[in-house]
């Protein structure tokens, strides 16, 4: 049997994957401080035990007042670096998977409650609240509180704290990073004109609105090795009339890609709470297949991919590079084992766990 696309490696900058299959940042809301734990630990770590090529630990804040929540994870000082060094050196014992950190911004969609307790965004003088800052004075939700419009000295100090928390990533050894300009997040809010309604050089064109989220990737890029991959997650569409679409998204690709970016992520959605999403299976592959028909940097596809035979049709037939899971492979974590089966493929899998290959599967288990 022919060795399915799904696992065939792929070289991404100059790292090559084993496979084409990316675990997706997941949010855990889970820190304190923004400093990971043992939760984070028993997470990732059997994540890293998956057979995926690439593990990416979830958004991870590049300052205090850029996270979701008030338990999301963050980069931005010592105490943040110590923790997620201490999550990274217990998987690393267990696990050679290369890992890569999503650094973040959460912008107007900050100071949120965490989910399971309603998610609705805690006002500046709650306990666990603060002021929101964006491209403009405008909220994501009318009951929200309104951000505060950055100055030149905020989108300084955030460009520095993005290539700060870069260096930090490399300090722990961390194999790549990804930048999240997705989901209605801050990089996200300066690229929709939606959110944009700055009159400034960062507003107004399409290329006002990119302006800033380029000179994230640049200082990301300087700050991180050269050798190492820097990769964007983005949102290809707001899935609203007027909003972020598909061309802005492949003009802001083949601006990445101009700049050195390694691959590029397509998501959907986020930035406004009108946006009206035909989810089903596949619903974003389209979007991934638009930017890959326009840039040669490899493109990962995700949302609501789920079977085996759905993922090898979306690298084989060219729609994307790569496929990302999140949800699937939190609800089962050997989800990659399960889809090599069904396709012929072979994982890696640690060898206290070699004995559990099933006999119908002989060929499984890649060994040394």
């Amino acid at each position: 049997m022919a060795q399915p696309k799904l696992f065939e490696p792929i070289r991404i900058g100059d790292t090559t994957l084993a496979n084409r299959i990316v675990i997706a940042p997941m949010c855990q809301y889970s820190a304190q401080d923004g400093e990971m734990n043992d939760w984070h630990l028993i997470h990732l770590g059997h994540l890293a035990l998956s057979g995926a090529a690439l593990l990416t630990i979830e958004a991870t804040a590049v300052k205090p007042e850029g996270r979701i929540t008030y338990g999301d994870v963050g980069l931005y000082n010592d105490a943040t670096e110590a923790a997620m060094k201490r999550v990274l050196d217990g998987i690393r014992r267990w696990s050679d998977m290369p890992i890569s950190v999503q650094l973040a911004h959460a912008g107007r969609k900050a100071s949120c409650e965490v989910p399971w307790k309603g998610g609705a965004q805690l006002p500046p003088d709650h306990a666990n609240g603060w002021q929101t800052e964006a491209p403009s004075a405008v909220a994501f939700l009318d009951s929200d509180n309104d951000p505060v419009a950055l100055d030149a000295d905020g989108l300084a100090r955030i460009r520095d704290c993005f290539a700060e928390a870069a260096r930090r990533a490399d300090r722990l050894g961390l194999d790549a990073v990804q930048i999240h300009a997705a989901h209605g997040y801050l990089l996200h809010e300066f690229l929709s004109p939606i959110s944009n309604r700055r009159d400034d050089e960062y507003g107004g064109s399409l290329e006002n609105r990119m302006r800033f989220p380029l000179e994230i990737f640049d200082a990301v890029r300087a700050a991180f090795p050269s050798q190492k991959p820097v990769t964007v997650r983005v949102s290809g569409t707001d899935w609203v009339d007027g909003g972020w679409d598909g061309e802005q998204t492949v003009a802001f690709a083949r601006a990445l890609e101009a700049r050195g970016c390694s691959a590029i992520h397509v998501s959907s959605g986020g930035t406004s709470p009108a946006q009206k999403i035909p989810v089903g299976p596949n619903y974003q592959v389209p979007l991934a297949r638009q930017v890959k028909q326009a840039v040669s940097m490899p493109v990962v596809a995700v949302g609501l991919i789920t079977e085996a035979e759905q993922a090898e049709a979306i690298v084989s037939t060219g729609d994307a590079d790569m496929i990302a899971v999140a949800r699937a492979v939190l609800y089962d974590p050997r989800w990659p084992w399960h889809v090599a089966a069904t396709l012929g493929g072979q994982v890696k899998a640690p060898p206290q766990y070699l004995r559990s290959q099933p006999r119908q599967y002989s060929r499984l288990f890649l060994t040394d």
